[in-house]
């Protein structure tokens, strides 16, 4: 039976955690022992608002479980391999704000100023200099300053281009940041982010680079009211810092992920204040769902095992209770639905795998019931197909799907959009390496009785996500459906880093796709699902492969998953983020997709 957080029995529950640990259920005779197993134990499956789930660790997921019995920050979670609490939330939120300000009556750490190249006379060989009046005046009333960076930087006002210097003035630093052609900046570009947001990104940038804890930005000539948003999302974005693992991470506010505290919007005379400010609190919630998935996609594996992603999951539904529920489905669950290709997967872990079911439920009429299905591998060492050629060691990152959903799901929690009933699912484990569990040539039967012959075990998220969209499907009862992977290595070199492949049958479901990426300034490029490729997946022995061999790995792949879903009756699309998933430059994640998926979500209820 599965462990649902409104409707499991305690005592079940209890005998569960006692028969998989040290503790004999016969030895506890205590009342009060009892309990406190039953709080530490059982704490991410019970109801979120029952206070013994609420404020102690939860299990230990190593072998068969050992007891942590130390009380959690209200922002943190269980390690999964040690006896640490790891934030999920920074301890003190970022305050955002759009105010009606000048900018030279602002005092604070740093002042972005946000200039349009219209605003200035760029003529090559000659030095650039300022022609709107509004920006001569604010130059002349900081003493040159601006004509001074313009000068040092040969600064043209492209967009995302920019100067900081300190001034000692009201603002410590100034940076002066290009927005583009006044005609071109608009706030949902049709392609990656808006030049609003990339004034976000330096102020966060310069924030991040100079130690600032105020700031400000403010945008010399007109714009929509919505670009306040867009320059908060940017900053708190561009501020982030992986700091959680380091020695030195208490100097930064306590669980933050950066020394910024505040960030201000500053708005003309006239402006409507109200709308700007709920800009701001709508892309703050998406830039927070982007650091959830961050957060767990940059967790060592150590610490982000299965059982650390549903405690993850339990945690978002504790915060949002009203419409949240969760259900664990453990390994016995998974084999009554027998879901086959996902516990071979899972079999040669020490590591117990967690099918995580979150469901957001809206209060009101549900005009539509979707599910988002992330790929949840913890870790993967490729198994008897060992990853030997490099990139073993950030194999934490293969779960980069569970964590965009997963941060889709803490921005539905804080939004709670109308009208659309939201499935998070991920089946996650480790794909090890252990006598009694996958080789290669082994054939397996998924869920929906479907056979694969295993030719490669490093093709093994493909297998987790055919047990989950056929759950998704069959149990979710869902009538679109998106899955999300770090799914292979063929996508990376086809589209390199800062883009995810996408694939649908159904191109209005491609459509409303690239809607939601414009909006949150993600970049999905649309590939082919080319039929002939689903020759090269044919099995003399079974249903099909699990590969499709050298060429056109990412297309095999999602051939592969199409076989799972009732695509004809059913919107499915497949989105391929292992390139996008890790800023390889930085060493960092990115948190990509979170945001798409949840633009996506809402906009289906509207």
């Amino acid at each position: 039976m599965s462990r649902c957080v409104a409707a499991t029995s305690v005592i079940q529950l209890s005998r569960k955690v006692f028969s998989a640990s040290a503790a004999k259920w016969s030895a506890i005779k205590q009342p009060q022992v009892l309990l406190r197993h039953l709080a530490v134990s059982c704490g991410p499956y019970l109801s979120p608002h029952r206070t013994l789930a609420t404020r102690l660790s939860t299990i230990r997921s190593r072998g068969q479980g050992n007891i942590v019995t130390a009380a959690a920050s209200s922002m943190s979670i269980p390690s999964g391999k040690t006896d640490k609490q790891v934030p999920l939330y920074p301890e003190k939120a970022i305050q955002a704000s759009a105010v009606p300000q000048e900018p030279l009556s602002w005092k604070g750490d740093l002042l972005a100023i946000g200039i349009y190249s219209d605003s200035l006379n760029v003529k090559e060989g000659e030095t650039t200099t300022i022609e709107d009046s509004a920006l001569q005046q604010l130059d002349e009333s900081l003493n040159g300053v601006i004509t001074e960076f313009i000068g040092t930087a040969e600064f043209t006002g492209k967009a995302g281009s920019s100067h900081t210097g300190r001034t000692g003035g009201s603002a410590r630093f100034i940076s002066i940041v290009g927005l583009g052609k006044m005609e071109q900046a608009v706030v949902d570009p049709d392609w990656g982010t808006s030049a609003y947001q990339k004034l976000g990104d330096a102020a966060g940038t310069a924030a991040k680079t100079y130690k600032a804890k105020t700031a400000a930005a403010y945008i010399v000539g007109d714009a929509p009211v919505e670009a306040a948003g867009r320059i908060v999302q940017g900053a708190m974005l561009a501020g982030y810092e992986a700091v959680r693992f380091k020695k030195a991470q208490p100097a930064l506010s306590v669980g933050s992920w950066t020394s910024l505290h505040k960030i201000q919007v500053l708005l003309p005379e006239g402006a409507d204040a109200a709308k700007a400010q709920q800009s701001v609190d709508r892309s703050s919630a998406m830039a927070k769902g982007a650091i959830v998935a961050r957060y767990l996609v940059e967790a060592p594996p150590n610490i982000c095992t299965p059982t650390h992603l549903a405690n993850a999951a339990a945690k978002i539904a504790e915060g949002a209770s009203d419409v949240m529920q969760l259900q664990i489905l453990e390994k016995e669950d998974c084999e009554k639905l027998n879901m086959g290709c996902y516990l071979a997967v899972a079999a040669c872990s020490a590591e117990p795998p967690k099918f995580i079911h979150l469901t957001y439920k809206p209060k009101g009429e549900v005009k539509r019931r979707i599910a988002l299905v992330g790929k949840g591998l913890t870790f993967d060492s490729g198994g008897y197909n060992l990853k030997v050629g490099g990139f073993i060691e950030l194999m934490k990152f293969d779960m980069g799907g569970a964590g965009a959903v997963f941060g889709a799901a803490q921005i539905i929690a804080d939004l709670k959009p109308a009208g659309v009933e939201i499935h998070f699912i991920s089946a996650s484990c480790e794909n090890m390496i252990d006598g009694k569990g996958m080789l290669p040539g082994d054939v397996l039967t998924a869920s929906n009785g479907k056979t694969v012959e295993v030719l490669n075990t490093d093709a093994e998220g493909r297998l987790t996500l055919a047990d989950a969209l056929v759950y998704a499907e069959k149990n979710c009862k869902a009538e679109a459906i998106i899955d999300v992977a770090t799914l292979t290595g063929a996508c990376m070199v086809a589209l390199g880093t800062g883009m995810c492949g996408m694939f649908s049958p159904n191109q209005q479901l491609i459509s409303q796709l690239k809607k939601a990426g414009s909006k949150s300034g993600e970049k999905l490029w649309q590939l082919p699902l080319e039929e002939e490729y689903w020759e090269l997946c044919k099995s003399p022995i079974a249903d099909m492969s699990n590969i499709g061999g050298r060429f056109g790995g990412s297309i095999t792949a999602a051939l592969f998953l199409k076989q799972y879903v009732d695509f004809e009756k059913i919107p499915w699309a497949h989105l391929d983020i292992a390139g996008a998933a890790w800023d390889h430059k930085a060493h960092i994640a990115t948190g990509f997709g979170a945001q798409t998926l949840a633009e996506w979500a809402i906009s289906q209820g509207q």
